[in-house]
């Protein structure tokens, strides 16, 4: 196979599933990794695609969203240290609101060794993983709404469920983190589903990995200094962290 019947093939499957891992495109084309990774790279330069680690997803992301199974298969060893990382900041009988996301379902998981808790969440993902071990110790609450490729609960009925909420903490995944921009979301309606999320919320921590830094959204959820903790992993650049322990005042790394 030629090399441009290989890029379109990857450009195809991108644009079909919002992005590909280089490990799935290995099986299917029947090539090196080396090989797959030059053809993403000439696709980016080309200005069609947009190189990620482990992959490649569709280009104009601040409003493109890659779907759950895309997006939970990069950064996965990150995205577990940071869920150990922040499910650390639970005590046993707190209340805790979940946003959706890949990072967010990865914290459900380790929720689930902590007593007594209240679960709010808007991500139908999360809720699985939370009703799949019942506990008569776990309540869980899931708002209503309507879902987004992220598999969020999103709109206002999901707003209206959590006015009148008050929570200990949000775990919050975001879709992007900058410095002008602040926390960001490529989709309108989570961005404001979020936002009522974090109202509800006495204290906030976001949750994203390093790949999230620099990456700017259609919307912003809320401004850096509005969490008051980042947990991300130690693959963060030096001037992320330092912009991040200025705004927000903690941030916390997952090794």
């Amino acid at each position: 196979m030629l090399a441009r019947q290989r890029q379109e093939l990857i450009l195809d499957s991108v644009r079909a599933t919002g992005g590909v891992r280089v490990s799935e495109l290995v099986d299917r084309l029947g090539v090196s990794d080396m090989t797959v990774r030059r053809d993403i790279d000439e696709l980016a330069r080309r200005g069609l695609v947009t190189r990620v680690h482990g992959g490649a997803t569709a280009a104009g992301s601040s409003v493109e969203e890659p779907g759950f199974a895309v997006k939970s298969a990069l950064h996965t060893a990150a995205k577990q240290a940071i869920a150990e990382a922040a499910a650390a900041l639970v005590e046993p009988g707190a209340s805790v609101a979940l946003s959706a996301g890949t990072t967010t379902h990865a914290v459900a998981s380790v929720l689930l060794g902590i007593p007594g808790l209240t679960v709010v969440t808007n991500s139908l993902r999360v809720a699985e993983v939370l009703h799949a071990a019942p506990r008569p110790d776990l309540t869980v609450v899931l708002t209503g709404g309507e879902r987004t490729p992220s598999d969020a609960l999103v709109g206002p009925v999901a707003v209206a469920a959590l006015r009148g909420l008050h929570v200990d903490w949000l775990l919050m995944g975001v879709h992007g983190m900058d410095v002008d921009a602040g926390f960001t979301s490529p989709n309108l309606a989570e961005a404001e589903t979020n936002r009522a999320l974090l109202t509800s919320a006495r204290q906030v921590a976001v949750v994203a990995d390093n790949s999230k830094w620099g990456v700017v959204g259609l919307s912003t959820i809320a401004t850096l200094d509005e969490a008051d903790v980042v947990v991300s992993d130690d693959g963060l650049d030096p001037e992320a962290r330092q912009a991040i322990e200025q705004s927000c005042g903690r941030l916390v790394l997952a090794a």
